[in-house]
């Protein structure tokens, strides 16, 4: 996250619906009971087995966040190839956040890092297999920092003693995520922003938000401060992992209706990108072969 973020008015013929958001991220690993254990215990998600294999995981009783496909002979992840930095799992409140915390600390899982972004505080660490995890909560949007009509945004320290006295009163750990919990963004490793922009920007409609921090985009629909991030710190100029690779197989855009959705699917058609058929939407590839999956989220 850039220290200081600067909203740039939006040039894409259309903006992407305000109201869009994002859905499941679905990952290849190389053990699926492992992870399986992992996401179970240290993260709190409810795992569901389903019926090609794969393992769906979220809030009990909501639609998944995550879906795991296990492959122990998929080639294994390249920290520097395109694909996932980290998903992002936004929880409803900072004791939520805390619960994460404890959840961590009780599986003896470590960190990557803490951050308060002043839009948001989070935590930062990798699944068994690399994958990039954030577990965040954001503050009120009311609360935002603006200067000069600019959202801004940091990356400090995260007082963590202070996130655990949210539990000075708490009785008990909680086992799994609360109800709301949800895919928040997701930050991708790309080869070339321009090419990023152009795609995410040019071609979905997503806002920039942020252009300025070096090596590094983000952009979001409705002000949001950011759905998907972009960056080449470690990827720069380099190519797609071999397919089938373990990581990012695709994420999902949700749009909120069929209007929304077929407006988009038609900017792309104009662009000449491919889009596909898919069982639960349609499916596209980025220029750095991560899958985007888009989706209406009810009749429009």
């Amino acid at each position: 996250m850039s220290t200081t973020s600067t909203h740039l008015e939006n040039t894409a013929a259309v903006s992407i619906d305000p109201d869009t958001t994002l859905g499941a991220v679905r990952l290849t690993v190389s053990d699926l009971d492992r992870s399986r254990v992992f996401y179970e215990r240290a993260i709190g998600l409810r795992a569901t087995e389903l019926d090609d294999g794969a393992l769906a995981l979220g809030a009990a009783g909501e639609s998944p966040l995550i879906e795991l496909r296990g492959d122990s002979s998929a080639p294994r992840l390249n920290r520097r190839a395109p694909g996932l930095y980290h998903l992002a799992i936004l929880v409803p409140t900072r004791t939520d956040l805390a619960f994460a915390l404890a959840r961590l600390a009780q599986a003896r899982w470590p960190l990557d890092g803490a951050s308060d972004h002043l839009v948001s505080e989070a935590l930062y660490l990798s699944d068994p297999d690399g994958n990039g995890i954030e577990i965040y909560r954001d503050r009120p949007r009311a609360d935002w920092p603006r200067a000069g009509g600019q959202l801004q945004m940091s990356t400090l320290p995260l007082a963590l003693d202070d996130v655990v006295e949210e539990l000075r009163d708490a009785s008990e750990l909680q086992p799994e995520v609360p109800s709301g919990t949800r895919i928040g963004h997701v930050h991708l490793q790309v080869s070339d922003l321009g090419e990023a922009e152009s795609f995410y920007h040019g071609v979905l409609g997503f806002d920039v938000i942020v252009r300025l921090y070096p090596g590094a985009l983000f952009v979001s629909a409705g002000g949001y401060h950011h759905h998907i991030g972009l960056n080449t710190w470690h990827s720069a100029g380099v190519a797609p992992a071999p397919a089938g690779s373990v990581g990012l197989r695709s994420f999902t855009i949700e749009l909120p209706g069929e209007r929304s959705l077929a407006a988009l699917l038609g900017r792309l058609e104009a662009a000449g990108i491919p889009a596909v058929p898919h069982a639960d939407g349609v499916l596209v590839h980025d220029p750095f072969a991560n899958g985007v999956l888009l989706r209406a989220t009810r009749a429009q």
